[in-house]
């Protein structure tokens, strides 16, 4: 019988926490092993290396850069094919357009040996889109490429689902509209900052940006029709994103019920604070590697039913955070498709009722 090998490729700001993840709860999540790629040798990055071999990652290269990261103190297990054939799952978390290059050059020709591939919100088109507590029951065996979809997607949908789906049936909801405030770039990241808000257009007519189009086309493959569209801009901070929300329902609803839904759901976290930086902190200081898991994390202030039919407010997306949670959930499925459930409520500590 094949171990059971996870393979992350990839270190940024979404793989490196996956990665750390991995490697503490492998035991809890019934993994043999974790193995990393890592592309390029570079001196700023050693530490961060070092310290996931030394959590009990282990390391493939490209073959004709093995000399490379020997020469910086770096030793590599693998050589990439060999690290993606050997794996159960592979979990893609490289820059926007990388995932589908591995998909041509790498990831079809191992599709007999390797069970499932995953790559994250930028590539679209990967595989059938998923968000952990969205359509997990619409994942099938035939689903062997998997898109994570975006952590503002994972926001929005979470919002849409929560507020105005369950519990009052997909036809519940007139109208979603969305305005996505975003971060200019992550703390870890040295460029792409901007000097001051900085708009964006809206590429689709239906939906605007590519938040609300991506969230229906996670909520499509339960083969529901949902009317969202959203805005996005990008502020000068490294701290979080914020998302505004205005959902139109056709169910009577008092703000009572709707603080009543969003408590009830495990994936959202209450916050009575009322700034990115302080959310921040608190991940920074009690999240794994920093990083909130909770699909979002609602301003509990914020929130306003107008009408009884309109209900608006403002939240924090756990960027990352979210996203590596499917990760791992889509992945524990490929392992343990029978069981993964209760393989991954070792990670419900992570979770944040109250922030």
């Amino acid at each position: 019988m094949k171990r059971k090998i996870v393979h992350v490729v990839g270190t940024g700001t979404i793989g490196e926490p996956l990665i750390g993840l991995l490697t503490d709860y492998k035991t809890q999540l019934g993994i043999d092993e974790i193995t990393f790629h890592k592309n390029t040798p570079l001196t700023s990055d050693r530490s961060k290396v070092f310290d996931l071999q030394k959590r009990g990652a282990r390391l493939a290269v490209n073959e004709d850069r093995f000399q490379d990261f020997k020469d910086l103190g770096m030793d590599p297990d693998f050589e990439t094919e060999e690290a993606i054939k050997r794996s159960v799952v592979v979990i893609d978390c490289t820059p926007k357009g990388v995932g589908h290059k591995n998909k041509e050059q790498y990831y079809q020709k191992f599709s007999s040996d390797v069970k499932g591939f995953l790559a994250q919100g930028s590539e679209n088109g990967f595989g059938k889109k998923y968000a952990r507590g969205i359509n997990d029951e619409f994942l099938n065996e035939e689903d062997q490429f998997i898109q994570i979809v975006s952590c503002n997607t994972h926001n929005l949908s979470c919002i849409t689902n929560t507020l105005a789906l369950n519990n009052s049936g997909p036809d519940n909801l007139i109208e979603g509209k969305f305005v996505c405030i975003r971060r200019a770039n992550d703390i870890s990241q040295p460029g792409g900052f901007i000097p001051s808000p900085q708009v964006g257009g809206h590429h689709s007519e239906q939906y605007g940006s590519h938040h609300a189009e991506d969230a229906a086309g996670l909520f499509n493959t339960m083969n529901l029709d949902l009317n969202l569209f959203s805005s996005a801009m990008r502020t000068n901070s490294q701290y979080m994103h914020i998302i505004w929300f205005n959902l139109k329902v056709k169910e009577t609803v008092t703000l009572q019920k709707v603080i009543d839904r969003l408590v009830a759901n495990p994936l959202v976290a209450m916050t009575q604070k009322d700034m990115t930086s302080t959310v921040f902190s608190f991940g920074r200081d009690h999240g794994h590697y920093g990083r909130i898991l909770n699909q979002t994390v609602m301003v509990e202030q914020t929130l306003n039913v107008r009408n009884e039919h309109e209900i608006t407010g403002f939240c924090f997306t756990p960027q990352d955070g979210n996203s590596i949670l499917s990760s791992i959930s889509a992945a524990e499925r490929f392992l343990y498709p029978h069981a993964y459930e209760d393989k991954i409520q070792c990670l419900s500590e992570l979770f944040f009722a109250d922030i």
